[in-house]
């Protein structure tokens, strides 16, 4: 008599389809998080070029002198910044006699904004 033996060295139609759902899902979490953190980045981005911006202004009113530190509206700003907005609001007197609350606001994408504040004083 024979013996038939036994040939496992091959997968099944089961078990190759198996590995591809699971690979497949795998596949797309990993897209899912690589663009989830693409996007977090250019918001990131965005933000630090907001501060410095902002930054930048409130270092140039801290130049002036003080009776020439006045609001200024929202406006454009120039080129490769043409996406941004910024605007100075300056409360006077406070929080005191002789003294400038200043804001510095820098917006993109017309709802987001980061705002610097600061007081001067005579």
């Amino acid at each position: 008599m024979r013996r038939l033996q036994d040939n496992n060295s091959g997968f099944t139609l089961i078990e190759v389809l198996v590995a591809m759902v699971i690979l497949s899902v795998g596949l797309l979490g990993t897209a899912a998080l690589i663009t989830g953190i693409i996007n977090g980045n250019k918001v990131s981005n965005r933000i630090t070029t907001a501060t410095v911006l902002a930054q930048d202004k409130m270092e140039e009113i801290k130049g002036l002198d003080y009776s020439s530190v006045v609001s200024e509206p929202r406006s454009s700003l120039p080129s490769p910044y043409d996406q941004y907005e910024r605007q100075v609001t300056v409360i006077d007197p406070s929080p005191a006699a002789n003294m400038k609350t200043v804001t510095v606001t820098v917006y993109w994408e017309s709802s987001k904004s980061v705002s610097l504040q600061t007081i001067l004083s005579r």
